[in-house]
């Protein structure tokens, strides 16, 4: 896997979490850990990020790795650190704030000074380790801060950002009491990048109505002596990694597992992290509903969620996993007879080849959150499938992928009806339009891949 044209002296990948790059963990690696490793085994750059540990005095010591041609530089933070940014402003503040989940947003003083201290460890740690010509790429909502640290430090680097979530709407990124503080941090990159176009004027419409700024035709915005330039830039998967996991041995053992499983019925599958933004108990209500309107299709379906927990400390999702145990026990009991249970779920992850064989073996993939800023499941569902029996894949109007995967039984992820019509028009599709519809999403997920994403986006922080 090589970047296609793109010429950089190094580049510095910032992200709140840096990923393992051993050779025994490629099977556990997203396709975003294989991609960057790839830029920054090509570039001899730096991932730099949270060891995910803690220590007891923060010191500030990189603890600096290479594995396969890969560098990482990481740093432990402090129990309190931890607390306020990350459990606090990154993940009870911002993450809900920018899913549109304002109700569940916790405004706490205490967290937003743990989010500016972080981000200014980051700095003062990973400056030393830049040198005049790399170019520097900072990801996610954990470090929106960290381009303007960097400058007040005297970095004058091209310093890009990309924001892997949704925008939130004016109106309600307006209640976070530090809002215009932070969207004018954002000032100090040269690149901004977003999901979707609905994402990026969502932020258009902040600039304009807040900060009275014009945006020029190229996305270029000027503010206090500083324009940055705004771009849109939807992540993929790898597809030449994961069609051949796909049709490699550990997914094809996994595929027959399934089938022999399923035992002649049709499999329908959700994937998700355990997280209020996927939509799982709606899904679930949907799956109901769908039930209770076909009553022909009994005993010869079953959903099958996959849905490893998250963020366990947190008690907004200890109640989500409450909530789901009690649904999915409750529609089981209503439907199930002595030989099918309509609902199979279950709380861990598998590996990536092993997932790409559940997917191979599914007749439909049940993509349905509420607020996503891309979700790469559909991706690597379309990617999965067989090319001469492909199944279907439905997807909430309101995943970033919608924009590209317009080829997708399209759903309102909000009305239980809208998801139970969709898994029956699914569930009856005739092959010819199931392949024509897959054909066109294939090209799609091939042709905007994640490395597509990867050189199109260091070629705007290139840009003179």
């Amino acid at each position: 896997m090589r970047l296609r044209a793109v010429a950089v002296t190094r580049l510095i990948i910032v992200s709140n979490r840096v990923q393992a790059t051993s050779a025994d963990a490629t099977a556990n690696q997203g396709g975003l850990a294989v991609a960057l490793s790839s830029a920054l085994r090509q570039t001899n750059g730096i991932w730099f990020g949270w060891s995910g540990k803690e220590t007891e005095t923060f010191s500030g010591s990189i603890d600096l790795q290479k594995r396969d041609g890969v560098t990482t530089a990481t740093i432990d933070l402090e129990p309190q650190d931890v607390e306020e940014y990350y459990n606090g402003y990154a993940n009870r503040t911002l993450w809900p704030l920018f899913h549109y989940r304002v109700d569940m947003a916790e405004f706490e003083r205490g967290f937003a000074g743990g989010y500016e201290r972080v981000n200014a460890r980051f700095a003062d740690t990973i400056l030393p380790l830049i040198e005049p010509a790399d170019l520097v790429w900072v990801n996610d909502y954990h470090l929106i801060p960290l381009g303007r640290e960097l400058r007040r430090r005297g970095c004058d680097n091209r310093i890009g950002f990309f924001l892997h979530i949704p925008w939130p709407p004016m109106r309600l990124l307006l209640t976070l009491p530090s809002h215009r503080e932070l969207v004018e941090s954002l000032f100090a990159y040269d690149v901004v990048g977003f999901q979707t176009d609905d994402w990026m004027q969502s932020f258009f419409d902040y600039v304009r109505g807040e900060l009275a700024l014009e945006v020029g035709d190229d996305g270029e915005i000027s503010f206090a002596g500083r324009t940055i330039r705004a771009v849109v830039c939807p992540i993929g998967i790898d597809v030449s990694d994961f069609v051949p996991q796909a049709e490699g041995e550990v997914a094809a053992r996994t595929c027959k597992a399934m089938m022999v499983s399923a035992n002649d019925r049709a499999m329908i599958i959700g994937v998700d992290r355990l997280d209020y933004s996927k939509g799982l108990q709606e899904r679930f209500l949907g799956y109901d509903r769908f039930l209770a309107s076909r009553p022909d299709l009994h005993e010869q379906v079953f959903l099958l969620q996959i849905a490893p927990p998250s963020r366990a400390d947190v008690q907004s999702y200890q109640e989500i996993r409450a909530g789901l145990d009690a649904l999915s026990g409750r529609i089981n009991g209503e439907y199930a007879s002595a030989e099918w249970v309509p609902i199979r779920y279950v709380n861990k992850g598998y590996p990536r080849d092993r997932l790409a064989g559940m997917y191979r073996a599914a007749k439909v993939g049940l993509v349905t959150p509420l607020r996503d800023g891309m979700n790469l499941v559909a991706k690597e569902f379309v990617a999965a499938q067989d090319p001469g029996d492909p199944g279907v894949l439905i997807l909430s109007k309101f995943a970033g992928a919608a924009a590209q995967l317009k080829e997708a039984i399209l759903v309102n992820p909000y009305s239980a009806e809208d998801i139970a019509d969709a898994l029956a028009q699914a569930l009856e599709m005739p092959i010819e339009q199931r392949l024509a519809r897959w054909r066109a999403l294939m090209d799609n997920v091939e042709r905007e891949d994640v490395l597509w994403w990867l050189q199109t986006f260091v070629k705007a922080m290139s840009r003179d």
